[in-house]
Formats: structure tokens, C-alpha cells, sequence
């Protein structure tokens, strides 16, 4: 059995708050690092059309014997199938590549500005929602001004907006409009691809737990109540990442890890990124 714990989204679904991310994982190594990540006890997987791996993970997923029901499975859509009614069309690719007869989770990757068809593309995804195929919607990379452009259009507030964050980027602003609005700060890259592992805040609270430099980061993640989802294709990494429930951070180490945000990107910027 699983023991991580859930978050509740704005609509009532509960989501794992540790999932598995698949980003940049070959398809034919992605059936055997889910399959790990499974066996391991993670119950939420990350994928998104982009990656190429979705079949990968609908193999792992089929041959998990796990319920449906016990699984926590989001995509996204890429970028150049914004728009309703390809949309749609790709929506349903994903649904065939995975093997699923409906997603928990399904997020417009980025908002592509220069694009202007996030608003259509967010109708799409509703009406996937209204049809049952999604139990849940949201977006991915989006900035305040992008949700509240969307909240402006829309009566159905996004469940997640899943972004870069971590030490050296801290979103702070983007976790208050969330928090506002009911919206679920999801953090990709959580450990910055290990650019904040070495940061002796970081590495003294580590040694401190008797953790390593990421376990710490993923337990400030969730005491900050991110949803995280960490990547790693082997299997001793796949178990460590998950091992992060046995140990708590105190007020003065959370400060010293809110002290470190230096506005450190290491995916692309969302304003200019179409």
C-alpha cells in the first residue's frame, strides 16, 4: 500500500501529493521505470504527448495489475494542438496511446501567448471534463496574468497549475493567486535538475536528518503544500525519492530554505516560450 498522502483538488478529486515524472525517459525505458516507481508504492504518473512515451506508460500501467481506481494517471496537450477542435483530436491520441478509457488529469502544457488559443483549448478541456474523460483539468506553466485571463472566460477554475519550482525558484506569487483561487501548486523540476543539492542550507539539513540533499527538498515541497513529482530512471533513486515521510523540517530550517529563492530558471520562460 501506498502511504502517500492526498491533496483535494477544487472539484472534490483527491490526488497523490508525491507522483512520478516521466520527462525526457525514452519510451521503451519508460514501461520499466513506472513499472519500479509502481512496485515502489507511487500511485501518480506524469506524462505529456511531447514526451513520446505515453505508450510506455499505458504498457506499465496494463501490466501492474493495480486498479483503475488506485491510480493517479495525468498527460498534457503539446503546444502546436491548441485550438478546440484539435484539441480534441489529440486528446484522444493520448487516451489511445495510454490505454485508457480516461485520464485523472489533463493539463494544457504551456500557454504559448504569441499562440493566443489557450481560451478555445480551455473550452475543449471542459467539455472533456463535462464528458467524463478527465476527472479532473488544468494547466501547465502559466503565469497569473495568463489564469486570470482564464478565469475571466471560464467557469471552471483549473485544478492544478503544474510549474518549475524549487529552492532557487520559489513562485511565491504564483503560490498565493493559487492559493487564492483554489488551484494546486504542482512543482516540476523540484530539484532544479540537482542545481540546488549542493546549496549548504541544503546539505546541512540533510545531514542534520540523516537524509539526502533531495529527500530534504522534496519534504519542503510538500510541507509547503506542493504536489512534486520527481524523475529518476533508477530504481534505488526511484525508492529514495518516495522515502521522504519519516522526517519533519522545523520553522528555522523551511526559512533557511525560503531564504535561497534567486529567481533560478532552468526550463524556459512561460511569457516567451510559444
Amino acid at each position: 500500500m501506498s502511504t502517500v498522502p492526498h491533496v483535494t483538488l477544487n472539484n472534490g478529486v483527491t490526488m497523490p501529493q508525491l507522483g512520478f515524472g516521466v520527462f525526457q525517459v525514452p519510451d521503451e525505458e519508460t514501461t520499466a521505470a513506472v513499472t519500479h516507481a509502481l512496485e515502489s508504492g507511487y500511485r501518480s504518473i506524469d506524462t505529456a504527448a511531447i514526451y513520446g512515451n505515453e505508450s510506455g506508460v499505458g504498457r506499465a500501467l496494463a501490466a501492474s495489475g493495480l486498479p483503475r481506481q488506485d491510480l493517479f494517471v495525468t498527460t498534457k496537450l503539446w503546444n502546436e494542438d491548441q485550438g478546440y477542435d484539435t484539441t480534441l483530436s489529440a486528446f484522444d491520441t493520448s487516451l489511445a496511446r495510454l490505454g485508457l478509457e480516461y485520464v485523472d488529469l489533463y493539463l494544457i502544457h504551456w500557454p504559448t501567448p504569441a499562440r493566443d488559443r489557450y481560451l478555445e483549448t480551455w473550452r475543449a478541456l471542459e467539455r472533456i471534463l463535462a464528458d467524463g474523460r478527465a476527472r479532473a483539468i488544468g494547466v501547465s506553466n502559466f503565469q497569473p496574468h495568463h489564469l486570470q485571463r482564464l478565469l475571466d472566460h471560464s467557469g471552471v477554475v483549473p485544478a492544478v497549475n503544474q510549474v518549475e519550482a524549487h529552492p532557487g525558484l520559489q513562485q511565491r506569487e504564483l503560490r498565493e493567486f493559487h492559493t487564492r483561487h483554489g488551484v494546486v501548486t504542482e512543482a516540476w523540476s523540484p530539484l532544479a535538475q540537482g542545481a540546488v543539492l549542493s546549496y549548504e542550507a541544503v546539505t546541512d539539513i540533510a545531514a542534520r536528518h540523516g537524509q539526502t540533499p533531495a529527500q530534504v527538498v522534496l519534504r519542503w515541497h510538500l510541507q509547503l503544500g506542493n504536489v512534486v513529482i520527481p524523475k529518476s530512471v533508477t530504481p534505488a533513486r526511484i525508492r529514495e525519492n518516495l522515502d521522504v515521510f519519516g522526517f519533519t523540517l522545523d520553522e528555522s530550517e523551511m526559512a533557511a530554505l525560503a531564504a535561497l529563492d534567486r529567481g533560478l530558471r532552468t526550463g524556459p520562460d512561460p511569457d516567451t516560450l510559444n
